[in-house]
């Protein structure tokens, strides 16, 4: 079983990362890709002040941090897997990995980190179950 796993660094993502460690070892065969999106950035402002592989190195380190914890809880539970990095639109970033992947399933949370964040996360997740190749589990 191929299970893609978007992760963002939220608390919802360690309940979507304790989730799939429950699947993991239900399941002899798996594969777990683990997936931080990070939003272009197209502001003139930044674009203009910082260099694009500055950019790109800090969007790294977003990402990197985003997946520190739930990396933290599949190693703990000795669950292997392969973090990827994307930097595009979030929903249609995920759904074109998991089509890319040929995933059996994506597993992501129903919000993101912050208020504002959790409302976005949960349009988030809305589209990538309308875009996605394959099932999608969302977990609260």
């Amino acid at each position: 079983m191929k299970i893609l796993l978007p992760v963002d660094g939220s608390e919802h993502s360690d309940r979507v990362a304790r989730h799939v460690v429950q699947l993991a070892n239900s399941c002899a065969d798996y594969e777990i890709v683990m997936l931080n999106v990070q939003a272009p950035i197209d502001a003139p402002e930044v674009r203009g002040h910082m260099p694009a592989r500055e950019i790109e190195a800090m969007q790294e380190t977003r990402g990197g941090d985003a997946m520190a914890s739930a990396r933290a809880l599949l190693d703990a539970a000795g669950i292997s897997y392969v973090p990827e990095l994307a930097i595009g639109p979030v929903a249609e970033t995920i759904a074109r990995i998991a089509r890319e992947r040929q995933s059996d399933a994506i597993v992501m949370g129903s919000h993101g980190a912050g208020a504002l964040v959790s409302a976005l996360m949960g349009s988030v997740a809305r589209e990538v179950i309308h875009l996605a190749p394959c099932p999608v589990t969302v977990v609260k």
